[in-house]
């Protein structure tokens, strides 16, 4: 089936809250606290995602959310924006999140996601696109090396739920074609 990228909408907030939740807990299980996973609330993910989106919440308006639909449903999201690294060179980018469906795991979704979030970034003028991601996360790091990401030398524990779990961050630069 047919696979449509486009910018994400109000309308997408309850989907691509069950797919960012859905994706923590299959991704994430056995990396961090169970508890923290058992406790995420997709209504509550998706009210975070609607202030956002309607400004109401704290984003800059550089950041860029595109879903993933297949057959009219949501089946992937991601987002990016400016750097939040003060140790990155200024006109980096990052790329927030990257999320697919579980059920939707090798299916070329998640490619087509980090496809469209590198050109977008590139078009949108970012010298660079950063990223975190968990150190033992070893799926996703072979994906995003073959997304042209490399890591850059930076970790930093990330705090989830009182457990700390070590991070990675990669980078790739871009460049516009002339």
């Amino acid at each position: 089936m047919g696979l449509l990228v486009r910018a994400m909408t109000a309308d997408d907030c309850d989907a691509v809250a069950a797919v960012r939740i859905g994706g923590w807990r299959w991704a994430y299980a056995g990396l961090m606290p169970q508890a923290y996973l058992d406790a995420m609330s997709v209504e509550e993910d998706a009210a975070d995602q609607r202030a956002r989106l309607n400004g109401t919440g704290t984003t800059d308006s550089r950041v860029v959310n595109v879903v993933a639909e297949r057959a009219g449903t949501v089946v992937g999201w991601g987002c990016l924006g400016p750097c939040r690294d003060p140790d990155v060179p200024d006109g980096a980018g990052e790329l927030y999140a990257l999320y697919v469906g579980p059920e939707h795991v090798s299916t070329g979704v998640g490619r087509a996601l980090a496809r469209t979030l590198v050109e977008r970034a590139t078009v949108d003028g970012f010298s660079s696109l950063v990223l975190w991601v968990l150190k033992e996360n070893d799926r996703a790091r072979r994906f995003y090396e073959k997304a042209g990401f490399t890591p850059d030398g930076a970790e930093e524990p990330f705090d989830v739920g009182g457990a700390l779990v070590p991070e990675v961050r990669y980078a790739r630069s871009l460049t516009r074609a002339g």
